[in-house]
Order: C-alpha cells, then structure tokens, then sequence
C-alpha cells in the first residue's frame, strides 16, 4: 500500500454499505463517521434542524475490523455516496486511512480491486442527545404499506398526518385538491406487525422529509414509528447490518 493505515475496516457487501450510507445523505450534506470499539457510528441533524440520524453498524458487521482508538472520519456524504455507488454487486467494501488521516480510501474487490481516494474534512460536529419523549404509540409496519400511503398522500399535498386511534393506524392529507385518507386496521397483521396505543395520536409532518427517511428501507423490511401527538415522530429500520433512527419535527396543525 505504500503508507501505515491508522484504520482497516472490510464488509462481504459493499452494496449494502452504500444503501445505508444513502439512508443518511438523504438528508444530510456533511457528517462525521465516529469510530470505535464498538462499531461505526453517525449522528446529524439536517442543515433546517427538522430532521436528526442515529446510524450505527456495529462491529459483528464486518468482516475484519482494526480501528484502534477513536477515529473522527468527516465526510461529503453525497459525494463518498457516488464513489459507493460504483460498488458492482459480489463486490466487498474495504475502507482504510491514511497515516496523515486526510483521506479516506474506499477499495471495491470482485472482478477487479478498485480504489478510490475520498477527502476528508472538517465537520463542526457536537454530540447530540436524542429527544427524550414520552411516547403514546409504537408500531411496526411492513415498508411497502407505508412507502406506497406516502405515494399516495403526494398527489394531495406537501403534508401528511399520522395518527393511531383504537381502530389501527393512518395517514391523512389534504389539500385544494383533494382529501386522502389510508387505515390500516390492528387486526391486519400482514401489514401491522405490532400496535401499541395508549391513547390516539394525531401529527402532522412534512411530507417529502418522512418520504426521504423511509426511501432506503427495502420493500420487505418493516418500519417503526413512535409517535405523540404534535411531537417529533422516532421512525426507525435496519439496512443490512445497519441500525437508522430518525426523529422529524412536527408542523403544528391551524385550526
């Protein structure tokens, strides 16, 4: 290699990596990956505050991980997303610094062993607690029910409510064009794999930031929503290995 690597991290499927990586640029511009012992972690807020990310991968994720003390990698994510996604499908992912750590290499190997040199930069990151929130419902959905109720709420509005009331749960908009309104009912668990409600629970949320923070959650997986009304929503999935949670700022209905 030519220089002493301070961190060597390798994943059996770089495409994967890349689709949880994604999960963050979605919204936001510039982060900090932490490395430690445990694993890989990543908490952001989005440049307009409405939004924050928990990602973490934890160290069984890997196929080889040597990391020593912390490391603070701060990172263009839409730029080191478009170097992953040159990443060919059998490709193994492996991620190594430079002795200066000032760059990031990122080596696929499959057919051919590529390389790639990513800039590291300086983030003006501070920890960020998450909210502290008595939740009044927690639910599991199946992906594809909530990704499609999303498709449909976008024809009516920028806006969509989510809400639990003692028949299940749905998902409201309206506009001058029209009205939407999607339930599914407690009782259709192929589609509500757990509901837990204390009491009802009605908020409203910007539509194409909830539609950003579940794009990467593949079709088969299921999502979970906690929710208070009026109250930012924690909407959580796994990619591969990767653990994402989300907490989105409510916009307070007018009368």
């Amino acid at each position: 290699m030519g220089f002493f690597s301070l961190l060597k991290l390798v994943l059996t499927d770089a495409v994967l990596f890349k689709k949880s990586v994604d999960a963050v640029a979605v919204l936001i511009d510039e982060a900090e990956f932490v490395v430690k012992d445990e694993g890989v972690f990543l908490k952001a807020t989005d440049p307009s505050q409405i939004s924050m990310v928990d990602f973490s991968l934890p160290k069984s994720a890997f196929a080889e991980f040597e990391a020593g003390p912390e490391h603070r990698l701060g990172v263009d994510l839409d730029y080191l997303s478009q170097v992953l996604s040159r990443a060919k499908a059998g490709d193994s992912l492996e991620l190594e610094v430079d002795d200066s750590n000032s760059k990031l290499f990122v080596f696929f190997s499959g057919k051919a062993k590529r390389k790639f040199e990513v800039p590291l930069i300086d983030v003006n990151s501070r920890d960020l607690p998450n909210p502290k929130i008595s939740f009044d419902a927690e639910l599991r959905v199946k992906s594809e029910a909530l990704h499609d109720a999303l498709k449909d709420a976008s024809l009516i509005s920028t806006h969509i409510i989510l809400g639990v009331d003692g028949e299940g749960f749905f998902l409201e908009a309206r506009s001058s064009k029209g009205s939407m309104k999607n339930e599914i009912h407690s009782s259709q668990k192929e589609f509500l794999l757990e509901f837990k409600a204390r009491e009802n629970v009605r908020s409203m949320f910007p539509l194409d930031y909830l539609s950003d923070i579940v794009k990467s959650a593949p079709s088969d997986s299921e999502i979970s929503l906690r929710l208070k009304s009026n109250a930012p929503a924690e909407i959580a999935y796994t990619v591969g290995g990767a653990s994402l949670r989300y907490f989105l700022a409510p916009r307070i209905e007018s009368e």
